[in-house]
């Protein structure tokens, strides 16, 4: 029976392209969105994947929406925490809610989700969780304290979860995408786009397929010596 894997966000951009790549991989995949309808009819009907809906903020909506992917789908073995959100502005003009909003969602998805499926997989002595973090959250970037604190707490968490897991067979990394060529990326101006581009040693964006493919070799069977990791994927931008 093929195993079960719910990606968060996962109905557009890179969390679509990571549902594309971990069903060609014989998982069972579930794409997680929040509000995005028409992404959510689109994604399930061409990539043939099951859509719900629910906040991965809200505690009590993971615990509930993942007990019923277990129910109708079958039981939790892969999650990948996807889902995010930006609300930029230097600390001097950043509300509090625009940096609770993104704690609450960035940070507080991968806690709420793996509290939901982690015991079980401890239970059966296989899982694994893929956080995706970002190249803010290692160097930092102006005018995303909240972002790049979110970010910044995911790699730290993944080292955390990863010694709880690692007796019971379930492993717990970290992506640390750089520049993605994605709707999020399209947003920024031109100008600083391509200010950005400059300094990326490759010279290119990177593409969704490209992050999706270290998430498939992390959620493999192959991989269960890798646990406590961070792999970058930005294209030279950011070494350490």
């Amino acid at each position: 029976m093929a195993r079960v894997a719910i990606v968060t966000g996962g109905t557009r951009g890179i969390g679509r392209a990571i549902c594309e790549h971990l069903k060609a991989d014989g998982f069972t995949v579930v794409a997680n969105y929040a509000g995005n309808e028409d992404a959510a009819r689109q994604a399930g009907e061409e990539l043939g994947i099951a859509t719900y809906k629910w906040d991965v903020g809200d505690h009590q909506a993971c615990l509930d929406g993942c007990e019923r992917v277990a129910k109708e789908v079958g039981p939790v073995d892969v999650v990948v925490n996807n889902a995010g959100i930006t609300r930029d502005g230097t600390l001097h003009r950043m509300s509090f809610e625009d940096w609770n909003e993104v704690m609450r969602i960035n940070l507080g998805g991968c806690f709420n989700m793996a509290k939901a499926c982690f015991p079980g997989m401890r239970e059966r002595g296989w899982g694994r969780i893929v956080n995706i973090g970002s190249i803010n959250g290692q160097a930092g970037q102006y005018g995303q304290v909240n972002y790049a604190a979110a970010k910044s707490g995911i790699h730290g968490f993944t080292k955390a979860l990863a010694q709880e897991g690692a007796k019971f067979g379930v492993t717990v990394n970290a992506i640390a995408p750089g520049y993605i060529d994605t709707d999020m990326v399209a947003a920024v101006p031109p100008a600083v786009l391509e200010k950005i581009v400059a300094r990326i040693p490759v010279g290119r964006l990177g593409q969704a397929h490209e992050i999706a493919r270290g998430v498939s070799f992390l959620c493999s069977e192959d991989a269960g010596f890798v646990t406590g990791s961070t792999l970058s994927i930005n294209g030279g931008q950011h070494m350490y």
